[in-house]
C-alpha cells in the first residue's frame, strides 16, 4: 500500500512515544524484573490500534488493514523457520553433543593463549549453522571451565567469542535473525553471503590479535569431566544438515519460502525421534530424573572431589537425598546411572524454546511496521538514504545496532527498501551483523553471554576493548568495499 503520511498527526506521535517507551523497558527487563517481550508487545497491539483509528478517520482502514496482515506474514514465515531451527540446536544439546564438543575442549590440555584462538575460530566456524546465540553460550561455557583463577583470560575469551560469533553469523542465513530476513525478503541470495566470509573474518581477527597480547601465558587447572552423546546424536546432526541442505534447495530452485524446508525437516525430526524411542525401548529413569530436576527448579551446587554434585543428576540417580551426604562409592554408579539413554521427546524440546525472545520479535516486528504504515520509515529512508548517501547511512546502521538492537533495525531497512546496489545489501548484512559486537548489550549473544559470566564478562569490561572492536568494524567494511568492489 500506500504509506500513509502521519508522522504530524496525534496518533503517529502516541505510537512513536510508545514504541520508544516500550523499548526502553524491554532493555531494562533485569531492573524491571519484567520479560522482555511484555512491553513490545503491548506497544504493539496499541500502535495498530492507534494507526487503525487514524487510518479510518481518512478512508484508509482497507489499505491498513492489508499492511498489517503483511506484516503478519513477514513475522510469520520467520516464526516457521526459527521453531524448526531452535528445537534442532535443543535437539543436540539433548542429545549432549555441546556438551561432548565442551569437555572434549576442556580436556585438551591447552595453554590460555591457545584456548583463547581455538574458542574464537570455532565460534566462527560454529556460528553460521548453529546461530551466534547458541554458539556464544556454548563456547563461553568453554571458556568459564577453563579459566577458573584467572578473570583476565575469561573476559577477554568471552568478549572474543561474542565478536566470533556475530561475525561467523553474518555470513549465513542461518546464523543471525536479521541474515535470515534479508535471505528471505529476496535481497541476497544464498551462494552471495559467502562473499561476506572474508570481510566477515577481519572483523574477527583485528580485535581478537589486540586482545591475545593482553593474555600472558600459562595453563588452566585441570578439570575431571566426562560427557557421553546419547543414541541418535550423529543422526539428529545428520538430519540438521539435511535440513539446510533441503531448505536453500527449494528457495533456490523452486522459489519456496524457507519455512517450508526447515518445517519438513521438523517433520523429519518428529519421525526419527519415534524410531529412536522404539528401537531402545523408550527408557524412563532419566526422563524420570529430569522432572525431579525440573521439579527442583535450581541449579546444583559445586560438585565436591568425593561425592556427586547434591542435587545433581548423579546425586538423584545414587539414591541420594538433596542436601544429604553421599557415600565416597557412589560416584561410579551414579555416572553410569545419570548417562542412561534419555527418551527423545521432540514436544518436550519445542517447549524450550525462547517463546520471550519470539514473541519479543513479534512485537518489535508489528511496532516497526506499524511505524512504517504511518510514514515515520519513508521519512528516515530520506534522511539516511537519500542525504547522507547509502554507504554512510549504511556504516551507521551498524553503530545503531549495538545500541538497539540488529532485528528492529534491519527489519526497518527492509521495509524502507531503498534503492541500493547488491554491494550495498551485502554492506548493510555485514554492518548490522557485526555492528552489535560494538557493545555488549548490542546483540543477543553478548546478552547471553553477560549472564552466563555473571560479574566477569561485563558491559564496562567489554566496553574497555571497544577501541579494538570498532578498528576491526571499520576494517571489515574496508574489505568489504575491495573485495566485493564488482558488487556496487
Amino acid at each position: 500500500m500506500e504509506h500513509l503520511n502521519l508522522t504530524t498527526h496525534w496518533a503517529g506521535i502516541a505510537s512513536l512515544i510508545c514504541f520508544a517507551l516500550a523499548y526502553g523497558a524491554a532493555m531494562a527487563e533485569e531492573r524491571l524484573q519484567v520479560r522482555k517481550s511484555v512491553p513490545v508487545l503491548v506497544a504493539a497491539a496499541l500502535i495498530w490500534i492507534f494507526v487503525g483509528i487514524a487510518a479510518a478517520q481518512v478512508g484508509a482502514a482497507a489499505e491498513v488493514a492489508d499492511a498489517a496482515r503483511h506484516t503478519i506474514l513477514e513475522f510469520a514465515e520467520l516464526l516457521l523457520f526459527l521453531i524448526p531451527a531452535m528445537t534442532y540446536v535443543n535437539t543436540l544439546e539433548n542429545r549432549g553433543l555441546f556438551d561432548v564438543l565442551r569437555v572434549w575442549l576442556v580436556r585438551r590440555g591447552l595453554s590460555l593463549r591457545a584456548l583463547f584462538w581455538v574458542t574464537g575460530a570455532l565460534a566462527f566456524v560454529v556460528s553460521p549453522i548453529a546461530d551466534n546465540l547458541t554458539t556464544a553460550l556454548l563456547l563461553g561455557a568453554v571458556a568459564l571451565a577453563v579459566g577458573r583463577g584467572h578473570p583476565t583470560f575469561v573476559t577477554l575469551a568471552c568478549i572474543n567469542v561474542v565478536i566470533a560469533a556475530n561475525a561467523g553469523g553474518a555470513f549465513s542465513p542461518f546464523g543471525d535473525i536479521t541474515t535470515l530476513m534479508v535471505w528471505q525478503a529476496g535481497k541476497v541470495s544464498f551462494g552471495e553471503f559467502f562473499a561476506l566470509v572474508v570481510p566477515s573474518l577481519v572483523n574477527w581477527l583485528v580485535p581478537a590479535v589486540l586482545m591475545s597480547m593482553a593474555i600472558r601465558g600459562g595453563h588452566p587447572s585441570s578439570v575431571d569431566e566426562r560427557a557421553t552423546l546419547q543414541p541418535g546424536a550423529v543422526t539428529v546432526l545428520t538430519l540438521f544438515l539435511g535440513t539446510v541442505a533441503l531448505t536453500v534447495s527449494v528457495h533456490s530452485a523452486l522459489a519456496l519460502p524457507p519455512a517450508v524446508g526447515m518445517m519438513a525437516g521438523l517433520a523429519a525430526l518428529k519421525a526419527y525421534s519415534y524410531v529412536n524411542n522404539r528401537a531402545h525401548g523408550e527408557p524412563a529413569l532419566a526422563d524420570e530424573l529430569d522432572d525431579v530436576f525440573a521439579a527442583l527448579d535450581a541449579k546444583p551446587p559445586p560438585r565436591h572431589a568425593d561425592r556427586p554434585a547434591v542435587g545433581s543428576r548423579a546425586a538423584v540417580a545414587a539414591g541420594v537425598a538433596v542436601g544429604a551426604a553421599t557415600a565416597p562409592a557412589a560416584p561410579s554408579a551414579a555416572h553410569e546411572l545419570a548417562n542412561v539413554p534419555k527418551r527423545l521427546d521432540v514436544f518436550a524440546l519445542l517447549e524450550k524454546i525462547e517463546w520471550d525472545t519470539l514473541m519479543f520479535f513479534y512485537g518489535v516486528l508489528m511496532g516497526v511496521g506499524g511505524l512504517g504504515t504511518l510514514g515515520y520509515l519513508a521519512y528516515t529512508s530520506q534522511l539516511l538514504y537519500g542525504v547522507l548517501g547509502p554507504t554512510t547511512a549504511n556504516i551507521l546502521v551498524g553503530v545503531a545496532s549495538a545500541v538497539i538492537d540488529n532485528v528492529p533495525v534491519m527489519f526497518a531497512v527492509l521495509q524502507m527498501s531503498p534503492d541500493m546496489s547488491h554491494g550495498q545489501w551485502l554492506l548493510v548484512t555485514l554492518t548490522a551483523g557485526v555492528g552489535g559486537s560494538l557493545l555488549s548489550i548490542g546483540s543477543a549473544a553478548g546478552v547471553a553471554l553477560m549472564g552466563q559470566a555473571r560479574g566477569v564478562y561485563t558491559f564496562g569490561a567489554h566496553l574497555r576493548w571497544i577501541w579494538a572492536i570498532a578498528l576491526g568494524y571499520l576494517a571489515s567494511i574496508s574489505t568489504h568495499l575491495w573485495v566485493n568492489a564488482r558488487f556496487f
